[in-house]
């Protein structure tokens, strides 16, 4: 009998190229699948809010809705005293009584809150009598309630394509009111055992036979993966029935064999695919232990891989050359480890008497990991979504310090530590830039903490990518001069966005500061929507503030405190948007894309730099420079104009602080 040597010994290496060569490993095309059938399943593409969860203002508490200012100085001793407005709120009334300075309202957990709260007094820390309530603790501005958009915001990225659909993520997309959800169709591979001393487990054992293991191992392995398994049953050594299983195998997107891939002239399943092109067999041997034998060929534009025969050599095969097709093919990131060390990035206290699952995601540090923990607070849908793992606290433990190691303990099989982490100021463009990086293939976690927190972040090595807009009032200049001083940060260039005043459509019949600061200034009924102080519109608006200060003769506090609505912080351009747009809140600060996108008006303040700083010694890390080689091209541009930011030729360009330093001080001579 013949024997059918090896066509050429490749390395594992070269192997795994000439499947590539051969091979798309695009994700398959999406399909719709109903939500109740989502689980499990992976999104195939970014999934954006349609709606501000929650929807409006609400109470987080029992108790009282009162402006905060009312409360200060309130104590057991000496108790505040407030006149009870004519309603008593319950979840789902809408509010008919605003909440004006030396006022409250009785309000439930979960009622909308009415116009003029601040923030929601504790029933605990208060006492009722005739028409009034008695305040025995101060409330902070903002305390005791959560504004619309603060969980999840209209067009805020919540989930990405590519991510597996755990039922944290089908708990958000039904708080988004999505279905069905647009899914990568499941790879389908059918397999098939070969050889004449195979048998079905269940089978009575036969002289000379071995139990079919491989298809198992190889279908449950595809379906831990996301994968259809197809099993085509067990053909022994005819070549006729070979070739007839295998076409009828052409149906799925891969038909995997297992047997009969050695150079004896037993080996069927290398003859037969031979003749089978075109262009057939693809490559033929490697140079593994255990798996030499492998083979893969080309049917029609199918793919076909031969496994050996042996178990051990036939998972390892198939995990390392196979494998990685299948999870692309079906959207899937790389897998990770269980467990990963990492330092505690801020110190957390934790209830004494109960074991806490402290909630974190992991930012590469210069130390290694660090654990951020997850702060939205436990009615928000995406505290579990979101995070990357959970530390475990023990009951008797009441403080993890910073920098106190831990082991943090990821959620799911399959969620990877980031490739890339941006910490900075939130901006739709970095969320179409980020998402365009993890469709290269690359794990990217994003947290919005606002400009100053972001180039401390990067100046700290934690974030690889902080998104800024911070104006220096000496220069007048965005950005870069903050830089100066701090060494191994680099600035990339990246767009304008118009900054301006949002109001309800036709509210207001002069849109300008000073008309609005008079207005305050006169007393009227108008309440501001501020931003979170660290952000660069904040820093924007304070700056403007106390301009009109000065023309009134005030200092900039004396003029806040007369400004109603000033310490209420809202974390972003939408946050912003949606306060105005539901009635809460007269005016604010924003840009103009999220104006547009709230049906509000804008009205132009100034053009603002939205830059990009990192780290440069991380500027060679992969998914930085896929990053940048996004950032440069036409199709971003045009994509960034259609959002509605002004993008110049300078984008993606890479300036060194330093440097530009010296070149100012140049100029100054």
């Amino acid at each position: 009998m013949k024997q059918d040597q090896f066509l050429s010994v490749l390395s594992r290496d070269e192997a795994a190229a000439r499947l590539h060569a051969h091979l798309d490993p695009s994700p398959l095309p999406e399909e719709l699948v109903p939500l109740e059938r989502a689980l499990g399943r992976v999104l195939a593409r970014d999934v954006a809010s349609p709606v501000d969860v929650p929807s409006f203002h609400r109470a987080n508490v029992d108790g009282f809705a009162v402006v905060a200012r009312d409360t200060y100085g309130a104590d057991e001793e000496k108790p505040v005293k407030l006149r009870l407005n004519p309603e008593n709120l319950g979840a789902g009334d809408i509010p008919q009584h605003a909440v004006a300075p030396g006022t409250a309202t009785a309000i439930a957990t979960g009622a909308v809150i009415p116009r003029g709260a601040s923030a929601i007094v504790m029933v605990e820390y208060t006492d009722t009598g005739p028409g009034e309530v008695r305040v025995y603790r101060p409330a902070a501005a903002g305390e005791g309630l959560s504004h619309a958009g603060n969980d999840l915001m209209l067009g805020e990225t919540v989930l990405r394509a590519g991510q597996v659909l755990s039922a944290r993520e089908t708990g958000t997309l039904a708080a988004l009111g999505m279905d069905p959800v647009p899914c990568v169709r499941r790879p389908r591979v059918a397999i098939l055992s070969t050889g004449n001393e195979i048998l079905a487990p269940g089978v009575p054992m036969r002289e000379c036979c071995v139990y079919d293991s491989n298809s198992r191992i190889v279908a449950d392995t595809v379906r831990e993966n996301g994968g259809e398994a197809l099993f085509l049953g067990i053909v022994g050594d005819d070549e006729d029935r070979l070739e007839t299983a295998i076409r009828r195998g052409l149906d799925a997107d891969i038909v995997v064999l297992s047997g009969g891939t050695s150079k004896g002239g037993g080996d069927l399943n290398y003859r037969v695919l031979s003749r089978m092109g075109p262009p057939g067999i693809i490559l033929h041997g490697v140079a593994l232990k255990p798996g030499k034998p492998f083979c893969a060929a080309v049917v029609h534009g199918k793919p076909v891989v031969v496994l050996p025969g042996f178990p051990t050599s036939a998972i390892v095969t198939f995990r390392d050359l196979v494998l990685p097709f299948l999870r692309r093919w079906g959207g899937l990131p790389a897998e990770s480890p269980r467990r990963v060390r990492a330092r505690q990035a801020i110190r957390y206290h934790s209830d004494r008497g109960r074991m806490e699952y402290l909630m974190v995601n992991l930012v590469p540090g210069q130390d290694g990991y660090r654990a951020y923990p997850w702060t939205k607070g436990s009615g928000a849908v995406t505290t579990f979504s979101q995070a990357d793992g959970f530390v475990r606290i023990p009951a008797n433990q009441e403080m993890v310090l910073q920098g106190q190691e831990v082991e943090v303990e990821l959620i799911g099989e399959t969620i990877a530590v980031p490739d890339l982490t941006s910490i900075g100021s939130h901006c739709v463009g970095l969320d179409f830039l980020l998402g365009e990086v993890q469709r290269a293939g690359f794990a990217v976690k994003i947290f919005h903490i606002g400009s100053l927190g972001g180039l401390e972040a990067a100046r700290r090595g934690e974030s690889d990518l902080s998104g800024i807009h911070l104006l220096d009032e000496v220069t007048g200049e965005y950005n870069l001069p903050l830089l100066r001083g701090l060494e191994g940060l680099t600035l990339v260039r990246g767009y304008s966005r118009r900054q301006g005043i949002l109001v309800r459509p036709g509210h207001f019949s002069e849109v300008t500061l000073a008309a609005l600061v008079a207005q305050h200034l006169a007393g009227e009924a108008l309440a501001l929507v501020n931003r979170n102080r660290g952000s660069g519109t904040r820093l924007l608006t304070d700056r403007l503030l106390a301009t009109e200060a000065a023309r009134a003769g005030l200092s900039l506090q004396a003029l806040t405190l007369r400004i109603r609505g000033y310490e209420i912080e809202a974390r972003s351009h939408n946050a912003v948007a949606a306060s105005i747009a539901s009635n809460k809140a007269d005016w604010g600060i924003g840009i103009e894309n999220v104006a547009r996108a709230y049906g509000l008006e804008f009205h132009f303040l100034d053009n603002e730099c939205y830059d990009f700083v990192a780290p440069a010694s991380r500027l060679d890390i992969p998914a930085l420079r896929q990053f940048l080689r996004i950032l440069r091209t036409p199709r971003t541009a045009d994509h960034l104009r259609s959002l509605g930011f002004e993008v110049s030729g300078h984008l993606g360009d890479i300036v060194d602080a330093p440097a530009a330093e010296e070149s100012a001080r140049e100029g100054r001579r």
